[in-house]
């Protein structure tokens, strides 16, 4: 479904009961709300899950391809004014982790939880910046196949490229669909994002953080360090799993998820 969010159309979906506990996600970069098509029909069972396609990806509009995450932010909010949804436990992974940080930052009333995936409070260094600058150049010169060619090979695991070829090729069509224009422009958003350490001490929350074990992005150091700061958090480490842990380890993803949905909700009964 489509509907206009701030001038431009965004994609979502939603599964379960509109009645039961709201449960939001928010896909990384530069995929779409299919990456947690793992995570939808189990969690749909339960809660209201709702899944979007972040303005630029998937089926949104990509627009001017001028992007930032406080704009996706405003995205985010304006979707749940637009479900009706006043308060969400907040999922997200990586590029979405880095918009649940900065909406508990600015809309904490807006969450009754998170839950924080392969992703890390601080902003680019000045090496990450530069790495980032030199992906927009060559995806604008090679295009989004290529992107994808290479981006998979940081995002998964070794082992999961013979054990999940299924989950391989499904990012890779997903990358490879998303325009250029959309992958330079969220580079330079994600290169330009504020650093969100300060606020971990302000999550008020139940917070849980999930990371891959052989995640080389946002590694398992990040979520320790995000865990140590956030009060009350619990941390999970995901065996046979890189930067993509729940499509890597659905299994074990889904069974923290899920008991600790659980505990959010008896707590709101």
């Amino acid at each position: 479904m489509r509907t206009l969010i701030n001038g431009g159309n965004i994609n979502y979906v939603e599964h379960g009961d509109r009645s039961a506990m709201a449960v939001v996600f928010v896909h990384g970069f530069p995929f779409s709300h299919e990456m947690w098509n793992p995570q939808l029909d189990a969690i749909g069972k339960l809660y209201r899950a709702i899944a979007y396609d972040i303005r630029g990806h998937g089926e949104s509009d990509v627009g001017d391809g001028q992007f930032t995450i406080e704009s996706h932010v405003d995205d985010l909010i304006g979707l749940l004014d637009y479900l009706k949804v006043y308060k969400a436990v907040i999922i997200g992974l990586s590029m979405g982790g880095y918009i649940s940080l900065r909406a508990l930052e600015r809309n904490a009333e807006r969450f009754s939880a998170a839950v924080l995936c392969d992703t890390r409070s601080e902003a680019d260094s000045n090496e990450g910046k530069i790495k980032r600058g030199a992906d927009v150049g060559n995806v604008k010169k090679t295009g989004s196949k290529q992107f994808a060619d290479d981006f998979v090979k940081r995002v998964f695991a070794a082992e999961t490229f013979t054990k999940k070829p299924d989950a391989v090729e499904s990012i890779h069509r997903i990358v490879r669909h998303t325009p250029p224009l959309s992958i330079a422009g969220t580079l330079i958003a994600l290169a330009a994002r504020t650093d969100t350490t300060a606020s971990l001490a302000n999550i008020k929350v139940p917070t849980m953080i999930l990371v891959g074990e052989h995640d080389v992005l946002t590694p398992p150091a990040a979520s320790q360090a995000m865990h140590e700061r956030i009060h009350g958090s619990e941390l999970h480490i995901v065996p046979q799993a890189a930067h993509m842990s729940n499509m890597e380890n659905p299994d074990f993803f889904n069974e923290k998820l899920l008991y600790f949905l659980k505990r959010v909700s008896s707590m709101a009964a």
